[in-house]
């Protein structure tokens, strides 16, 4: 199968995985009272895909008694997450769905992600 197939698939199935309700390990609360929502997601592809989830992460290594790993990101809104969550799966964004006002909330929250390439991309599609 050629690459301009597979990654189309593969972003697809990691997007899948991501909406499965079965097989997560770990949930984040994003946004602060009364707008709290629950995320669940999985520790290895957070760790992989952003390195400030990573160090979080490594400050609570899960034990494997079972209890699920919960972080919080009292700063960042749910909507905004959301749309970063599934970047961070899929590998895809497309900003022009956004109006100016959410593409600054998303770019400041992808760069508080440390997803660089996000932001680099969109600065460098800017010029």
């Amino acid at each position: 199968m050629a690459d301009n197939k597979l990654l189309p698939k593969l972003s697809q199935n990691l997007l899948e995985i991501l909406d499965d309700k079965e097989y997560y390990d770990i949930t984040i609360e994003v946004g602060s009272d009364p707008y709290v929502k629950v995320f669940r997601a999985h520790m290895v592809i957070l760790d992989y895909r952003s390195p400030y989830l990573r160090r979080i992460l490594s400050t609570n290594k899960k034990k494997n008694d079972g209890i699920l790993t919960n972080i919080k990101l009292p700063n960042i809104s749910p909507e905004i997450f959301h749309v970063l969550l599934r970047y961070i799966y899929g590998g895809r964004l497309s900003l022009e769905e956004y109006d100016i006002s959410d593409l600054i909330k998303i770019l400041v929250t992808a760069n508080e992600l440390s997803l660089q390439e996000k932001t680099s991309n969109y600065a460098c599609s800017k010029r």
